[in-house]
């Protein structure tokens, strides 16, 4: 679990903008202006109801604000925090109305992003004593990248590249397009700037041999390799590159392959499989 600086509200806002506007429709909350008077006020709580690791807390504050800047908001856990189930996060006061219509936009984001951070943290705990850091991946749900990145890194995992343009990952097509590890890898050190950096994914220790010959890499991804072989390769790497174990990474294997002395660990679960946090508004 991380207390990572939260990122700037301008960032967030159009997603969760677009989340209303695709919640309220072309008629708005037609339940909630049919049933609750327009100067009804209410103070609501935003409660765990299962134990977790937060996330999400701030997207809420944004999509209450987007519905009704008057509405009194106070945050009692922050992203990052873990959470007792019962325990509140936030309260809100205020227009019952306007309370009642961002509801289920803040409890999607916060519900969700709480799944990813939950999850994480439980990965990570899998690797005390190690040096081993999980990371993501770019399996994220289409438009949330940004949040369900920040989402892991709440959960006390580490980033990996954001997006293609971030770094050079060459994978197993790459190297087969292109004729395999010796070019691909000079052509990618000819044209990656002196800030770009080089990772290779090999799937054998004769591969991670071609990748310490021919050089040129930073990072070098350890794909689908049984514990005995992970360790056989970092051995090989010695630290001239930086490892990162990848494939099939699930919880129970987490703290065998983190003995290995892999750098990193990349698990795509953490965010295309994280099961939602329970949280629920009560008024």
């Amino acid at each position: 679990m991380t207390h990572s600086p939260p990122l700037p509200d301008l960032l967030l806002e159009p997603l969760v903008r677009a989340a209303l506007i695709e919640d309220l429709g072309p008629n708005g909350d037609v339940t909630t202006r049919a049933v609750i008077p327009a100067d009804a006020q209410y103070k609501a709580r935003l409660n765990a109801r299962d134990a977790g690791v937060v996330s999400g807390v701030q997207l809420a504050c944004i999509a209450f604000r987007l519905m009704d800047p008057a509405l009194k908001i106070g945050i009692l856990t922050t992203d990052g925090t873990q959470v007792a189930a019962g325990q509140t996060i936030m309260t809100i006061e205020g227009s019952a109305a306007s309370i009642l219509s961002g509801e289920r936009v803040a409890l999607n984001f916060a519900g969700r992003l709480s799944g990813i951070a939950t999850l994480t943290a439980a990965f990570v705990a899998q690797t005390a004593g190690t040096k081993a850091r999980i990371t993501c991946t770019r399996k994220t749900t289409p438009g949330l990248r940004m949040v369900e990145k920040q989402a892991v890194l709440h959960g006390g995992g580490s980033a990996h590249r954001y997006g293609l343009s971030d770094a050079i990952l060459i994978k197993d097509n790459h190297i087969a397009a292109a004729g395999g590890i010796a070019p691909v890898l000079c052509a990618a050190r000819a044209q990656a700037s002196h800030m770009m950096r080089i990772e290779i994914e090999v799937d054998t220790l004769e591969q991670l041999q071609d990748v310490l010959d021919t050089g040129g890499a930073d990072v070098v991804l350890l794909d689908n390799m049984d514990t005995e072989t992970l360790s056989r390769a970092v051995s090989m790497a010695a630290g001239r590159l930086v490892t990162e174990a990848s494939g099939n990474m699930r919880l129970n294997r987490i703290a065998e392959v983190a003995a290995t002395g892999v750098d990193y660990i990349s698990v795509g679960a953490l965010t295309h499989s994280a099961q939602v946090l329970d949280l629920g508004l009560d008024f």
